[in-house]
């Protein structure tokens, strides 16, 4: 196995990622793996029975009880309470047609409650708590109960989730709790659920579980309309670990040790890293803080405490992160002690925070951590591509793991990806119609994205990210915009201020964007206003208009013609709204649906004369 070992960068295992390339006439490049899958298990579970037979006493999961310490499950307690777990759930004859439905976001009850209903093949559905709790209308909590019509729900604290419930559940639907039971359901709780007695029917129905036996429905929105369930199968999960244990070769040398938050209703979180724990024996600290400027602070305490070997984040994450390790040594001690792997996903990271996280890993011990990402989606497990080498931009995405063909269609002027293999989804739960058209006649699934070469006479160098197939657009002189690349430039030269860009022009004389401020950012710009003040104070401060016009114009400074000169931009006075689909609850930006609801700015952006509200770019400034 190669091993990164480049001088200043701290050495760790890679895999090997061979690939071979073969090309038709109309263009179609066919990309093939060159490695030969290893074994996997037929279920995800089967690892839980292997450590808890291995390695007994090894923690697996913790997370921080009401008093702030750490409350830990070992291999061999986890095994127990989830056979128990399992066994309340077979009482209640539960199947594919009534799955576990879980609202609450992660926590050691709701993993526990997740591994129970997969060893005895019951999928499960974990649901973003923001159709809960953040959502006024429930309308995609709805759509998704209506969809899956579950046979028990679970939430934390039913209390908090009362008027949720009662707005989409019938009455007497079956409801698990912690704590807090609602009297209009009919409700069991988790500690009577944890004494159920385990009688041979638990191992019966865990020995017909298969490899096709849906695992989970995990949800995904698409551009526009409500959110997907994706089907995600015992085999999707397993080969796409083998594919991940293979490919971080490092994995192979001991158990991982992560410290993390990312939500477990997505595909990231709840497959890709929670998965690595378990299936390498690893120990999985929950991480209750956030990406945001309170949520941090619990990141950074338990950062002080827990040195993870491999961590995962977001690109906002790493840039919140970046701060408190300039200014904390005991957090910088602790977090690069054993650090062996960083890795980001869902968006681009920012240079500016990529140079910083370097900088201080050589200050604090001397030598920079490997960076990777990785490119995949729900509907691939979602781990795809990754690189097994020191890279030092970020739209790198590498190359396709092991048991992964690829095949790049021309589609204008980029090459649509697309994918086929054992960890790619059958399909959408009761959607027949969107999983046909997800899928082309050969089996490939149509993600959606392009890629392009790093360099297309030398293909082990891999491949460069390059945007969403539909998101790309004409100008009305023909020209093509290429999205994501001016996207990254603008969220390169507004950081830290701009959280994303929504771009207009179609058939239009030249590009306009939509920028969303990050106003905890731009709140520094104008310290005069009072505490409590608006998002629409923050937006229309002089200030901060004068940082933004500055900003556009170094913007336009840099465009080589139409096709990257953004011509004028409406900073936005209100954040994405999650009802209108503007935004998941990740935080993605869906860049269709903001065009819809906010179809009065994008016209504005092309009135004549220009409204007082819309930024004109001044090139030669």
């Amino acid at each position: 196995m190669p091993m990164i070992a480049e001088p200043g960068l701290r050495p760790v295992r890679m895999g090997d990622t061979r690939v071979s390339a073969s090309k038709r006439d109309d263009g179609t490049i066919y990309v093939h793996s060159g490695e030969t899958p290893d074994d996997y298990p037929r279920a995800i579970t089967d690892k839980l029975d292997y450590w808890a037979e291995q390695t007994p006493d090894q923690v697996f999961l913790a997370d921080r009880d009401p008093s702030g310490d750490w409350e830990t499950r070992t291999y061999r307690q986890t095994r127990q309470e989830v056979r128990q777990l399992a066994q309340y759930l077979l009482s209640l004859d539960l199947s594919v047609d009534r799955p576990v439905l879980i609202l609450s976001g992660n926590s050691l009850a709701h993993g526990l409650l997740a591994l129970a209903a997969m060893y005895v093949g019951i999928p499960y559905a974990p649901v973003s708590s923001a159709y809960s709790l953040i959502s006024k209308d429930f309308a995609k909590l709805r759509h998704v109960c209506e969809l899956l019509e579950p046979g028990l729900v679970f939430v934390e604290d039913g209390a908090k989730y009362a008027k949720a419930l009662s707005a989409v559940l019938p009455a007497k639907t079956r409801i698990l709790v912690v704590e807090n039971g609602l009297s209009e359901f009919a409700v069991d709780t988790f500690s009577n659920a944890l004494a159920t007695d385990v009688t041979d029917a638990v191992d019966r129905a865990n020995a017909r579980v298969t490899e096709d036996t849906i695992a989970k429905f995990l949800f995904t929105s698409g551009s526009t309309g409500m959110p997907k369930a994706v089907i995600n199968t015992q085999r999707m999960i397993c080969f796409n670990q083998m594919m991940l244990r293979h490919t971080l070769a490092f994995l192979q040398d001991e158990p991982p040790v992560m410290l993390d938050w990312l939500p477990w209703n997505h595909t990231a979180g709840g497959n890709h890293n929670f998965g690595i724990a378990l299936y390498n024996g690893g120990s999985f600290y929950i991480d209750q803080g956030k990406p945001t400027p309170d949520g941090i602070f619990e990141t950074v305490r338990n950062l002080c405490e827990i040195s993870p070997t491999m961590y995962f984040n977001v690109p906002k994450g790493f840039e919140m992160l970046v701060q408190h390790l300039q200014e904390n040594p005991a957090l910088r001690d602790s977090f690069f002690r054993r650090l062996k792997l960083m890795q980001y996903a869902g968006a681009g990271l920012s240079q500016y925070v990529w140079d910083n996280l370097e900088r201080i890993a050589l200050d604090t011990i001397g030598e920079k951590i490997v960076m990777v990402t990785g490119y995949g989606s729900t509907e691939t497990a979602p781990f795809a591509f990754t690189t097994t080498w020191a890279v030092d931009q970020a739209a790198s995405v590498g190359l396709p793991a092991v048991g992964l063909d690829v095949k790049l269609v021309p589609n204008g002027e980029k090459l649509e990806v697309r994918l086929r293999g054992p960890s790619i989804t059958p399909g959408y739960w009761k959607q027949p119609d969107k999983t046909r058209e997800s899928f082309d006649d050969e089996g490939y699934y149509l993600i959606g994205d392009a890629l392009k070469f790093v360099d297309p006479d030398h293909i082990e160098r891999g491949f460069l990210f390059d945007g969403r197939v539909c998101e790309d657009f004409k100008l009305s002189t023909g020209t093509w915009v290429h999205v994501a690349a001016i996207r990254a430039n603008i969220a390169e030269t507004f950081a830290p201020y701009v959280r994303d860009a929504v771009l207009t022009g179609l058939n239009e004389n030249h590009i306009g964007a939509l920028l969303f401020a990050d106003f905890v950012a731009c709140r520094k710009l104008c310290p005069d206003l009072p505490d409590g003040a608006s998002e629409r104070d923050i937006a229309t401060h002089p200030a901060v208009l004068a940082h933004f016009q500055q900003k556009l114009n170094e913007l336009a400074a840099q465009a080589t013609g139409s096709a990257q000169l953004v011509a004028c931009a409406i900073l936005l006075d209100r954040s994405p709204d999650l009802d209108a689909h503007e935004v998941t609850d990740k935080g993605s930006i869906n860049q269709r649906a903001v065009l819809t609801s906010r179809a009065d700015k994008v016209a504005d952006l092309y009135r004549e004369p220009a409204p007082e509200h819309v930024m004109i770019a001044q090139k030669g400034n």
